[in-house]
């Protein structure tokens, strides 16, 4: 479980990045989940837009992507989701 401190520091990494996925009308499929998985072990951090096509709304997306790769939940601004797991072989974010 994060923290808030930390919360805010990983909310700062993930200003600068950009969507590394899009959820639209095909909503989370097994494809999806797998990408994320890959996507979080390489960079640990990740954003994902979920467009307006998507039959689940942002928090929902969130919610079953969180319980699905053991990512924790760090922020949803607008149509996006900022999720962190920590890598197994390669860390890279020294949380605070």
């Amino acid at each position: 479980m994060l923290t808030g401190k930390q919360k805010r520091f990983l909310r700062a990494q993930a200003h600068h990045l950009s969507p590394a996925m899009q959820i639209g009308k095909g909503g989370i499929t097994a494809g999806v989940i797998e990408q994320v998985e890959q996507d979080l072990e390489s960079h640990e951090l990740m954003k994902i837009s979920v467009l307006e096509t998507s039959p689940l709304s942002r928090d929902e997306v969130a919610e079953i992507l969180v319980e699905e790769t053991g990512a924790e939940w760090v922020q949803s601004i607008g149509r996006t989701v900022v999720l962190y797991r920590k890598s197994t072989e390669n860390p890279q974010i020294q949380l605070p």
